[in-house]
C-alpha cells in the first residue's frame, strides 16, 4: 500500500506551483489540518499580478495561551522546471523510477510538508490532547523575492503577540543520506550593484577618454583579495564574490563609458551589513573611482545554538536512521532568517538536497516514512 507520506507528497507535486503560485497546495494541506483541530488562516500579500498566499494554522495545546508552540514551516512554491524536453517525465506528474520519486518540488520541499502533516496526524491519533501547541507557517514566496511570504506572516504574528518556542523548517538539508545534517543557522546575504563611470572615446585616443575597466580593475582586485573576517566556531569566513560584469559597446575600437558589476557577500555573525558596506566604499573611494553603488540586503545571519530543539531532533534522527546529525550553517539563505526574529530556536531539516532545482529533481522513496517518523518523534519529545 502507498504510504500516507508518499500519497500526500505526490498530490502536492502534481499541483503547478511555480513561484509565486501556490497551485492549491495550501488549501490541500488546510483540508488535512482542519479536522485535526487547526484554525487555518490564509494571509495574502503583494501586488495582484504577483499575489502571494500564506497559511498560518494553529492547534492550541492543553496549556492554552501558555502552552509551548512547535511550528512547522516551509514553502509550497517551486522553482521553474527548465527545459521540459530534458526531463525524463513530466515534472508535475509524480513518477517512480528506480526507487526514487521524481517531480518538481519532490526534494524542495513538498515531501517535507507531506511528512510534517502525516507526523502530526500520527501524533494526534495516538494522543488527541497534547500539552503543547502545534502550528504550520507556509508560504508561496520562498523561491522568489521573499518579500510577501514568511516575513509578512512573522510580522503579523509579532503584532499579535503570538509566541513560537521552536520551529522546524523543512528545507532539504541532508547531504549524503537522510539525517546526516541539520541546519542550525545560515549566513547573511548582502548584494551590491556597482556602476563605475568613465568617458567613452575612440580607442586610438585614450587620452581623450577615461576607461572604467582600467580604473576599476585595481579596486576589484583588492576587494577580491581581502579577508573580511576569520569566521567563528559556527560560521566559515565571510566571502565576497563577483557574479556579473558588463562593459563595452560591442565594438573593438570604442572605450566604454561605463562598467557595471554585481557582487554578493555571504557573511558570518562576525560582520554586519554596515561594516561590509563601509569597507567596500573605503576601497572604491581610495582608488578615486566615480561610481554609484546600490545595496540589497537579502538577509542577516542567524544562529540557533544547541538546545532542546536540536537535541530532540538529533535524538529522533538517531532513533530512526542511526545517523548522528551534524549541526551546520553552510549553504544559502532560507526563510528561517525571518522566523528567527520571533522564535528563539529555529532549525532546518529535510531530505537530501543533491537534486534540488535540477532537471529530474527527486527524492528516494525509502526516506519518506522515516522523515515523517523523525518529525513525529520530535513532536512527542517537545509538545506531547
Amino acid at each position: 500500500m502507498t504510504s500516507p507520506t508518499r500519497k500526500l507528497a505526490e498530490a502536492l507535486i502534481a499541483r503547478h506551483s511555480v513561484t509565486p503560485a501556490d497551485g492549491g497546495c495550501q488549501e490541500l494541506l488546510a483540508e488535512r489540518l482542519r479536522p485535526l483541530g487547526f484554525a487555518c488562516e490564509f494571509i495574502e500579500a503583494g501586488p495582484d499580478e504577483f499575489r502571494v498566499r500564506n497559511l498560518w494554522a494553529l492547534r492550541p495545546g492543553q496549556g492554552g495561551a501558555d502552552a509551548p508552540v512547535l511550528a512547522f514551516a516551509g514553502h509550497t512554491d517551486v522553482v521553474p522546471t527548465g527545459p521540459l524536453e530534458q526531463w525524463h517525465s513530466d515534472p508535475f506528474i509524480p513518477t517512480e523510477r528506480d526507487g526514487k520519486l521524481y517531480g518538481r518540488g519532490a526534494a524542495d520541499m513538498k515531501t517535507s510538508l507531506a511528512a510534517m502533516v502525516v507526523a502530526v496526524e500520527g501524533l494526534l491519533a495516538a494522543q488527541p490532547q497534547p500539552q503543547g501547541s502545534i502550528a504550520f507557517l507556509l508560504t508561496s514566496d520562498e523561491e522568489g523575492p521573499a518579500r510577501d511570504g514568511t516575513v509578512r506572516v512573522c510580522e503579523a504574528l509579532q503584532q499579535r503577540g503570538q509566541r513560537l518556542d521552536w520551529c522546524i523548517v523543512g528545507e532539504p538539508t541532508s547531504v549524503s543520506t537522510l539525517g546526516d545534517t541539520i541546519k542550525n543557522g545560515r549566513r547573511g546575504s548582502l548584494s551590491g550593484h556597482l556602476s563605475v563611470h568613465g568617458v567613452q572615446g575612440h580607442i586610438a585616443y585614450p587620452h581623450l577618454a577615461q576607461n572604467p575597466i582600467h580604473l576599476a580593475a585595481p579596486a576589484l582586485a583588492e576587494l577580491a583579495a581581502m579577508q573580511w573576517d576569520a569566521g567563528n566556531a559556527h560560521f566559515p569566513p565571510t566571502s565576497w564574490q563577483m557574479s556579473n560584469i558588463r562593459a563595452g559597446t560591442g565594438a573593438t575600437n570604442v572605450i566604454p563609458g561605463g562598467l557595471t558589476l554585481d557582487f554578493n557577500f555571504r557573511f558570518s555573525t562576525e560582520a554586519t551589513p554596515q561594516s561590509l558596506k563601509d569597507r567596500v566604499h573605503a576601497v572604491l573611494d581610495r582608488h578615486g573611482l566615480n561610481y554609484t553603488l546600490d545595496w540589497t540586503l537579502g538577509g542577516e545571519p542567524f544562529l540557533t545554538r544547541p538546545g532542546s530543539l536540536s537535541a530532540a531532533l538529533q535524538a529522533a534522527i538517531a532513533a530512526e536512521t542511526g545517523q548522528h546529525a551534524e549541526l551546520s550553517t553552510t549553504g544559502g539563505t532560507s526563510d528561517a532568517r525571518f522566523i528567527a526574529k520571533i522564535c528563539p530556536q529555529v532549525v532546518e531539516f529535510g531530505p537530501p538536497n543533491a537534486s534540488i532545482h535540477q532537471i529530474d529533481e527527486h527524492v528516494e522513496l525509502r526516506f519518506l516514512d522515516p522523515l515523517a517518523a523523525i518529525y513525529r518523534r520530535t513532536l512527542e519529545a517537545l509538545v506531547a
